[in-house]
């Protein structure tokens, strides 16, 4: 394969992982890996030196580096995630925001910290003490990055979640942390509409008895009802006199957030993450993989529920201005984001397969509407990125570093990413993070040179969860990811390693359809269909049929489209041409619409547990609920 980019000396001495490299004298890239994982302690100990942590690291090493879970990393050190993030206090710019609508403002430095003063000091004064649970339910705004950090300066726990979940999806998740204060707001809006949540509030608030005030953040003047019974206090009006902002500092493993699985499943995972293992895991990732640097811009269109949020606010560790977006990236028109960053000079975007699908299928080209040559680099994930796309974005958006990314919510990071001193080809990851030993194995365990198999991670790092809420034997914990290979971390993906190092994930190893006892991952499926400009997006399950599956694809088509017989022989043409005859579907089915979680990932087990005629677990964790009826007429049908 010829590489879709590649980096120029020029490039590959200016970056950060050079340097690291020629720090830690290693002959390249595959040197260096294999140093961060047969020496861990020494690596993260680097890392540490390296991107400057603020703190006291200590002098003793890390303790029990065979335990996963177990291992104690940095186990005499302090530090203060919110001092790490706020060790910049000048004019420059620290973080821009807009809406929908292209309205927004932006903060400096110096201004951000004095607001987080302000707000630590009115919770302290209402009594918030280290360990204290915060949640938010709020937009994607400078005020939630405010409060996050004034929550961790104190040492308190932060979780958020969008506002445009349910009632029951929120009180399934903070019910399990009871957080002492509220974060939310009195509306949002999205593809152009005004959507209140004071009623929303209401039924919250009654069924968190543990919530003591709100703080409220009204993002506009719109009508609104009476507020929930509980002490609100309005979040703009809260002010204080200056005073230096004091950070505790904690150790390593003192907790910071409480992050939610998407709870398509079942009740979600309380996933508890450290001060310590967040931030490092973070710097390694922002400064070593995504190469970003002080006064460079960052952008990645997320919202508080997903992990990338997390992710994208500790760029600010790095002097680097986060730029927050809430809204629909399509609305009033395609070019929302692509506005934002031209006209805010960002220098590297975030953004998700489904998006860049969309704009291809739809035929807008944005490096033929903006000035895009701000960009350095685009990212990539929830979802694999099918080579198509990989494609059409380096032609139809910018020649540049496009890195597709896969990790997750219960490490806060990622397994495998980019890397600025090595090649992209399209449809495939570049490398596997420092300090990851990850493999790909069979059932049996054993590790895969080439196929496809599990995702494991076969060596304990930083950001290993703490463990989860509640679960206080930490038998929950260990059923979710060392059951199946006892002190491997088991992450539930299907993938395997390419001829020249890439990663190439074909889905989620729980949605892999077993056809005639060949595991075919979803990703595989998709991919060919990714090249048909009349499917919009695509979603295939199995259906049992006396021991074995048939494969059912759904396909939402592009306006004016329709699914003929010639049309369906099309789609199996393209898929056993591009991927074998085992692949191709049963049945094809078009239909209106296709259920998805809040961030957007496909469901495809939701799907599945449809077509077969079980229960839908908890059914309130999708997006769009609405969209599972039209799996219903499958459910007993033979074709």
């Amino acid at each position: 394969m010829t590489p879709l980019w590649q980096p120029t000396a020029d490039d590959i001495a200016a970056s950060h992982l050079e340097r690291f490299r020629r720090r830690l004298g290693a002959a390249d890239y595959g040197a260096l890996h294999r140093l961060s994982i047969d020496d861990r302690d020494t690596f993260w100990r680097e890392v540490w030196r390296a991107s400057g942590v603020l703190g006291e690291m200590g002098t003793q090493r890390a303790e029990h580096l065979e335990r996963m879970p177990g291992t104690r990393w940095f186990p005499d050190a302090k530090l203060s995630f919110a001092e790490n993030l706020l060790a910049r206090r000048d004019v420059a710019i620290a973080l821009v925001y807009r809406d929908e609508s292209g309205a927004g403002e932006s903060m400096s430095f110096a201004t951000l910290a004095d607001r987080v003063a302000a707000i630590a000091q009115h919770l302290a004064s209402l009594g918030l003490r280290p360990g204290d649970r915060v949640a938010a339910i709020a937009p994607n705004r400078i005020e939630t990055v405010i409060m996050m950090l004034a929550v961790s300066a104190l040492g308190g726990v932060f979780s958020s979640c969008s506002p445009d979940f349910g009632a029951t999806a929120i009180v399934d998740r903070f019910a399990q942390i009871g957080p002492r204060f509220l974060l939310a707001c009195n509306a949002y809006r999205y593809g152009g509409k005004r959507f209140a949540c004071i009623d929303r509030l209401h039924e919250v608030v009654a069924q968190l008895p543990s919530v003591e005030a709100l703080f409220l953040v009204r993002t506009d003047d719109g009508p609104d009802g009476p507020l929930p019974e509980c002490d609100v206090i309005e979040f703009a009006q809260i002010s204080a006199a200056p005073r230096p902002l004091e950070f505790l500092r904690q150790p390593f493993d003192a907790p910071l957030y409480v992050m939610f699985s998407s709870g398509t499943t079942g009740v979600p995972k309380c996933i508890v993450h450290g001060q310590g293992g967040t931030l490092i895991k973070h710097r390694e990732e922002h400064l070593l993989h995504c190469d970003l640097r002080r006064d460079e811009r960052l952008l990645f269109f997320t919202t508080c529920g997903w992990m990338m949020w997390n992710w994208l606010v500790s760029a600010l560790a790095n002097g680097t201005t986060v730029c927050l977006y809430d809204g629909s990236p399509f609305h009033p028109t395609a070019d929302a984001l692509w506005r934002y960053v031209a006209e805010e000079g960002v220098n590297h975007l975030g953004i998700s397969p489904g998006y860049l699908s969309a704009l291809a299928k739809a035929g807008y080209r944005p490096r033929e509407q903006h000035d895009l040559s701000s960009l350095r680099s685009l990212l990539s994930t929830g979802s694999p990125l099918p080579a198509a796309s990989h494609t059409w974005a380096f032609e139809a958006v910018a020649p540049v570093r496009l890195s597709s990314i896969t990790g997750g919510t219960d490490i806060i990071g990622c397994f495998a990413l980019g890397n600025p001193c090595t090649p992209v080809y399209a449809g495939e990851i570049q490398c596997l993070a420092l300090g990851m030993d990850v493999a790909f194995v069979d059932d049996a365990g054993n590790a895969l040179a080439s196929g496809k198999g599990e995702l494991v991670c076969r060596r304990s790092f930083p950001s290993v969860p703490l463990g989860f809420a509640g679960d206080t034997d930490g038998t929950r914990f260990h059923a979710a990811y060392f059951d199946r290979f006892p002190s491997w971390w088991h992450h539930g993906d299907f993938g395997e390693f390419t001829a020249h190092g890439g990663i190439v994930i074909h889905g989620r190893s729980d949605a892999v359809l077993n056809r005639g006892g060949v595991r075919i991952g979803t990703a595989e499926i998709y991919r060919q269909i990714e090249g048909i400009d009349e499917v919009a997006e695509s979603i295939v399950v199995g259906r049992d049929r006396g021991g074995d599956i048939e494969l059912l694809l759904f396909v939402r088509l592009t306006p004016g489209a329709m699914l003929d017989d010639a049309f369906c022989d099309r789609i199996r043409r393209a898929i056993r041409s591009g991927a074998s005859p085992r692949h191709v579907p049963d049945h094809i089915h078009a239909v209106v619409d296709i259920p998805r979680t809040r961030s957007g990932k496909l469901v495809e087990l939701a799907v599945r547990d449809m077509v077969n005629g079980k229960a839908v677990a908890n059914v309130g964790a999708l997006a769009n609920p609405e969209a599972l009826e039209y799996f219903r007429p499958y459910a007993t049908a033979s074709s």
